[in-house]
């Protein structure tokens, strides 16, 4: 029996999927284009038509990354339930904490040298806060939560953490609790 080659989108995806892997694994900066195509099961000639280096590479994984968030958050939107969007933001952030992935070392370089790589980021954070204030029973408090997360992010990018992991899980799991305890308390009118 022979297996039906795949698309190229399927290519595509099987890549960043083994490239998300890696960067979990040891941190985005340290990863290879040949690590990736090996772990994709592709050759690097095929991982260099879809991704012709590796800044390419990295900016793929993240727009992918945002997207996949914005799926996630679209749907929580259309529950109609209030502070689903950014209940659902402070799990993912959860999500991504437990997978103690290394710090970013050298990312914040990479950004630096090819700021093109936030493209993504930029593109997707103002509508994500939208979409998390149009769902929020107290806007303002939905903000404060999604900035809190965004500082956390940033400060171990930068290699600053004020808060060590545990204190940091505490902080997000506790915002997410204060927001469903008041959600209950609001009426759904969303």
């Amino acid at each position: 029996m022979t297996k039906s080659p795949r698309s190229a989108s399927q290519t595509r995806q099987l890549i960043l999927n083994a490239a998300e892997t890696l960067a979990r694994q040891l941190g985005p900066a340290n990863i290879s284009l040949d690590a990736v195509a090996a772990a994709a099961g592709v050759s690097k000639g095929g991982l260099l038509y879809h991704f012709p280096s590796k800044a390419r590479l990295l900016e793929a994984l993240v727009a992918d990354h945002m997207e996949r968030l914005d799926i996630a958050l679209q749907q929580q939107q259309s529950s109609g339930r209030a502070n689903a969007v950014i209940q659902s933001f402070l799990q993912h952030f959860l999500d991504e904490h437990a997978q103690c992935t290394p710090p970013p070392t050298g990312l914040l370089a990479a950004f630096a040298e090819n700021p093109e790589m936030l493209r993504p980021v930029r593109e997707h954070s103002a509508v994500f806060l939208e979409r998390i204030k149009s769902n929020a029973s107290d806007p303002n408090l939905a903000t404060l939560a999604y900035m809190a997360v965004q500082g956390l992010r940033s400060a171990e990018l930068l290699g600053t953490p004020v808060l060590d992991r545990d204190a940091a899980r505490d902080l997000v799991e506790w915002a997410q609790t204060y927001l469903a305890d008041q959600a209950r308390d609001t009426p759904e009118d969303r």
